[in-house]
């Protein structure tokens, strides 16, 4: 049988902390770690990064009506503010155009 190298379980790394080894597999490896402190670290600072990478749990029905109800109304809120500027400035147009008509009648 091969000889369990340092490399060996490098590659083997990745797949023991994902925990998606076999049960023979992160046996061996645990064994391993066991007599390495510095690739023991290793492992353990891939834990600690994949923990950070999680995809976030995912939220509530409650929590995702709370969500679309304040996007629906922050929409209203662009939407009376886009329209109310449209009509501002519809209304300045028909002031202004009659004045600059007057203008060039002279």
């Amino acid at each position: 049988m091969t000889k369990v190298t340092k490399n060996i379980i490098l590659d083997l790394l990745p797949l023991y902390v994902g925990g998606e080894a076999s049960e023979d597999t992160a046996n061996l490896v645990r064994q391993y770690l066991e007599t390495d402190p510095e690739l023991a670290e290793i492992a353990r600072q891939m834990e600690i990064s994949n923990a950070q990478n999680a995809a976030p749990a995912p939220r509530s029905k409650e929590a995702e009506m709370e969500g679309f109800e304040k996007t629906k109304q922050l929409l209203v809120i662009r939407s009376t503010i886009v329209v109310s500027l449209v009509a501002m400035f519809l209304c300045a147009a028909m002031l202004v155009i009659p004045v600059v008509i007057m203008m060039f009648q002279r």
